[in-house]
């Protein structure tokens, strides 16, 4: 809904931002996966930790790169009719940086310690991540195809998984076990929860007005 209120304006700018956001998505998905190899022992944490540094701080870059877009062309170019649209952009610019940085919280704690390669949710941690990881390409096309069906749909899929990953975190305070284990399964469902919030606000921006971006960040208890 929102890029339909500025359709044919500033094409070629808006072009280069749509290929900055999806450069930021596939390079978040890749530290991501980095991450939860790292946490499941796949891979040493050490091994992938310069990479996927490397990989979030070029994702910082590009975030800074849209928002001095947003200033260039509003203080050089003029207040157009392209600035909302570039506000808008940088809103899920900020998305995705965060998702990056919650990929970078679950390899720190891998770097940390924790390993749940052979915990009682490691069946589980693989799946689940697996599925988030799905969501990335998912949030790519839906964003990169304007698809309002298809947006409507998986923020209204995701709310349940939101909800089930909240609920493993809160199983972790009477879970049997080491408590090393399930601290980290709670913070790693807490991080996984969180990546999908963000992925969802990535998508409000199909099928939501302006003023209602990052509406499904909020428990839906909460929306109005």
């Amino acid at each position: 809904m929102v890029f339909g209120l500025f359709k044919g304006r500033g094409a070629d700018q808006v072009a280069t931002i749509e290929a900055q956001v999806a450069e930021m998505l596939s390079t978040t998905r890749g530290t991501f996966g980095m991450a939860i190899d790292a946490i499941l022992r796949r891979v040493e944490p050490a091994a992938v930790g310069e990479e996927l540094h490397r990989d979030d701080r070029s994702v910082n870059r590009v975030e800074r790169a849209i928002r001095r877009e947003l200033v260039v062309h509003a203080g050089v170019r003029g207040a157009g009719t392209e600035v909302p649209l570039l506000m808008v952009y940088v809103r899920i610019a900020k998305n995705i940086e965060r998702i990056g940085d919650l990929a970078k919280d679950i390899w720190e704690l891998a770097a940390a310690g924790v390993d749940l390669s052979a915990s009682t949710h490691t069946d589980g941690v693989a799946a689940d991540a697996a599925l988030v990881a799905s969501l990335f390409d998912d949030t790519a096309r839906v964003f990169g195809e304007r698809d309002e069906d298809a947006a409507t749909t998986f923020l209204n899929q995701l709310d349940p998984l939101k909800d089930r990953f909240e609920q493993v975190t809160l199983d972790q305070l009477s879970a049997e076990g080491s408590v090393g284990e399930a601290v980290g399964t709670a913070l790693l469902y807490r991080h996984l929860m969180r990546i999908v919030a963000n992925l969802m606000n990535v998508m409000t921006a199909v099928v939501m007005p302006v003023d209602r971006l990052d509406y499904w960040d909020e428990d839906a208890a909460d929306r109005e």
